[in-house]
């Protein structure tokens, strides 16, 4: 997709999308609601025509086509089956369309339903499958085609949480065992950061960072980006100094909000004054009842006390109201078996730090 640009009026869907997909990737374009990500799908699919730019398949343009000369079959999230027909004759469809021999349709079609795992119920209606038998369907009617990219609408939001983890496996699977290029449309980034190999985070018809699940999550490039993608805290702050540190550079950062100064490694010098924003994950921050025994200087320090703290089993989720008055949150994994529940409770008074290397500048707002 080159420069792709597409309005509906004032609205602007899409504007100057440029990516580059690699040949069987699986590739997912993440966002929320009407960032322009299904617009993009449907303008790869031929359901849509971009006002500006190309998209190429294997170098060539494919927007004069029409969708069923693209190479590209497309996953809805309404499924899209015929109700009249069995699952053997929804997933034959397109071959019937051809015009394929019947011995060459049955070979294929058993094919299919042993990749999705569907062998012996040919002869149901839909109507009598589950929402994730429906979507299994209408993933093997498409692949049945072989296109060169399956695209792949929100295929999963219709379907409960566990069954939606469940099949998101084997789509991955499926992924693996055929080869070719998904393009996986999702709002949902735990979706997008556990089978992607890249990710494209879109908003406002935008395509504000691609990289692979860590670097998106990891190095987010944009504020957006970086809440957008799993839970952070992020703060606006000002450069005090900035020093060589172990082959990289440690910043000294004036944050208001926490009512003091941090620590922060960075690739880059930044001057002081710099206005930056500065993002640490709560999975990276550590909580305690008592301080630290020994504090170094890359090492971030802050009082608090426990605002809410949120048992999830196998985690708890702390708001922790520092002394300044801002609230920080910390999430702590519980790897051991806990005879009488979390040590840290509501209103506990607690000592919250983290190490420079876990914090991470992600705008330079100005210079």
């Amino acid at each position: 997709m080159k420069n792709v640009s597409r309005s509906y009026g004032t609205f602007k869907a899409l504007d100057d999308v440029s990516i580059e997909i690699r040949k069987g990737e699986f590739f997912s374009l993440l966002g929320p609601s009407g960032c322009g990500k299904t617009t993009l799908l449907r303008s790869i699919a031929g359901f849509d025509t971009p006002d500006e730019g190309v998209i190429e398949l294997d170098g060539r343009n494919i927007i004069p086509y029409p969708p069923e000369k693209r190479l590209v079959n497309t996953v809805f999230q309404s499924y899209a089956l015929f109700p009249h027909l069995n699952v053997f004759e929804n997933i034959a469809f397109p071959l019937r369309l051809k015009k394929e021999k019947e011995s060459s349709v049955r070979d294929k079609v058993a094919q299919y339903l042993k990749l999705v795992q569907l062998s012996g119920h040919e002869h149901k209606k839909p109507a009598m499958l589950s929402g994730g038998q429906k979507q299994r369907v209408a993933i093997a009617r498409a692949l049945i085609n072989e296109p060169s990219v399956l695209l792949l609408d929100e295929p999963l939001s219709a379907l409960d949480a566990k069954l939606r983890q469940s099949l998101l496996v084997e789509l991955d699977q499926i992924h693996d065992k055929i080869g070719i290029t998904f393009i996986y449309v999702t709002h949902d980034q735990s979706e997008a950061l556990s089978v992607s190999d890249r990710i494209a985070v879109m908003n406002e018809g935008k395509v504000l960072q691609t990289g692979t699940p860590y670097e998106i999550y990891e190095s987010p490039a944009t504020d957006f980006v970086a809440r957008f993608i799993g839970e952070t805290n992020l703060f606006p702050a000002t450069v005090v100094s900035c020093v060589p540190f172990e082959q990289t550079h440690m910043s000294t950062l004036q944050v208001d909000a926490l009512g003091s100064v941090i620590r922060v490694t960075d690739d880059d010098y930044l001057e002081a004054g710099t206005h930056v924003s500065f993002t640490v994950r709560p999975e990276k921050l550590k909580i305690t009842s008592h301080p630290p025994l020994t504090v170094s200087k890359d090492i971030n320090l802050f009082s608090g006390i426990v605002d809410e703290p949120i048992y999830s089993g196998f985690q708890s989720k702390y708001y922790v109201a520092l002394a300044c008055g801002t609230i920080i949150k910390v999430i702590q994994q519980h790897a051991t078996y806990m005879d009488e529940g979390p040590a840290i409770n509501w209103k506990d008074s607690v000592f919250v730090s983290w190490s420079a290397e876990d914090g991470y500048i992600v705008e330079v707002i100005d210079r």
